[in-house]
């Protein structure tokens, strides 16, 4: 949209016909609802559902233990955003079209060469075309195989947690508030983002070590017993319908270092797939989005444009998936070393709450060097 409004000429290639509920992140952090605001599309994010989340509310054995004011206490000064993620694509698909983008539905892309003049082969109606660009941008998700086709070497990190979602309707929790429990002795990180009107998208994210997946229907009454577990208030759920699949995904992460090369960039989870138990994936994929379309706009040389989309990325993205790791050991290992390292540490927060830095809220601008690692593990 952004580039088409400028006078590029751009060509989307969606595969989906139709979109379809899927369990995804639907939460954009403050700091990400600034980057759609400054990307131009919030108005379009608003006007296809969006609902804001000004409070944060955190829970222990079901009591509420925090009430956090995003816009007061946040460097972004901004709620957070909740939407449903069916209406937010095809709103946003809309409005590159109106900006005069060629957007093809229905288009399954079936190579790339990557080069000066990269090459997409792409089926479309039962028709195979090639198409020669200036630039090649994947968005194809965790799974992409834009980066496959381009070279790109894929790192990953080892499986931690699994994360099930489900879209329920007839929450009677907040519908202006984020609910948040975390049961570290049994490794429940729980959440409720409400979409407005009693909708609500929870999750329930448990050990990868666990023999089970919490999928179909008939896994509805494991997932509300192990968000009530996690500390989820039970009444939350006592009238819950179900409005959309059960699905549980892996969160390890995935990434590729430099997300540019020869004519082809990766952005979103194609370029660094974050654990979606912390919630920065939407925030990060609209951030890469933006930082490339204000370098091809103030470069007219393509190539040195991506590179430096590539390095200030990879900048971001470690600041984030550095506070995930250091998240999870904190408050997601079990057994007698995490809640020793627990016992040390979060005492210390509580009387300086500079020890953990808020990058998960505020951005990942805040440098996370052996200093900030020291005071956040209670090690200085």
């Amino acid at each position: 949209r952004s580039l088409a409004e400028h006078g590029v000429r751009v060509l989307v290639l969606e595969q989906e016909t139709r979109s379809k509920d899927r369990v995804r992140g639907e939460w954009l952090a403050p700091w990400g609802t600034v980057e759609a605001r400054t990307l131009g599309i919030y108005d379009a994010i608003m006007a296809a559902g969006g609902h804001e989340v000004r409070w944060w509310d955190s829970y222990q054995g079901s009591k509420r233990v925090g009430h956090r004011d995003l816009v007061e206490t946040s460097s972004p000064g901004v709620p957070s955003v909740t939407f449903y993620h069916p209406k937010v694509q095809e709103a946003l698909l809309e409005a590159a079209a109106n900006a005069g983008a060629e957007v093809r539905r229905g288009a399954r892309v079936k190579s790339i060469k990557a080069g000066t003049t990269p090459t997409v082969l792409v089926e479309v109606g039962g028709r195979e075309v090639e198409v020669h660009a200036r630039l090649v941008v994947g968005a194809d998700g965790r799974a992409s195989k834009t980066r496959r086709w381009a070279g790109f070497k894929v790192q990953k990190d080892a499986d931690q947690n699994l994360i099930a979602g489900v879209l329920l309707d007839g929450i009677p929790a907040s519908d202006d508030t984020a609910h948040v429990a975390i049961n570290p002795a049994l490794g429940l990180f729980c959440l409720i983002f409400p979409q407005g009107h009693g909708r609500v998208r929870a999750y329930v994210c448990y050990p990868c070590t666990t023999h089970y997946r919490l999928s179909g229907a008939d896994q509805i009454a494991r997932f509300v017993e192990d968000a009530i577990k996690g500390g989820e208030p039970g009444e939350y759920y006592s009238e819950a319908r179900v409005a959309g699949p059960l699905a549980t995904f892996h969160g390890a992460v995935a990434w590729v270092r430099h997300p540019y090369g020869q004519g082809v960039a990766l952005i979103g989870d194609a370029a660094a797939a974050s654990d979606p138990t912390w919630g920065q994936g939407l925030s990060l994929a609209i951030k890469d989005a933006r930082v490339l379309r204000d370098q091809l706009l103030q470069n007219h040389d393509w190539d040195e444009a991506g590179h430096a989309y590539a390095g200030e990325h990879d900048r971001y993205y470690e600041a984030t998936h550095t506070m995930e790791s250091w998240m999870t050991q904190m408050m997601l290992q079990m057994g007698a070393e995490g809640d020793a390292l627990r016992a040390r540490a979060l005492p210390l927060w509580k009387k300086d709450r500079s020890r953990n830095p808020d990058t998960f809220i505020s951005g990942p601008d805040q440098p996370l060097d052996g200093v900030a690692r020291s005071r956040f593990f209670g090690e200085d």
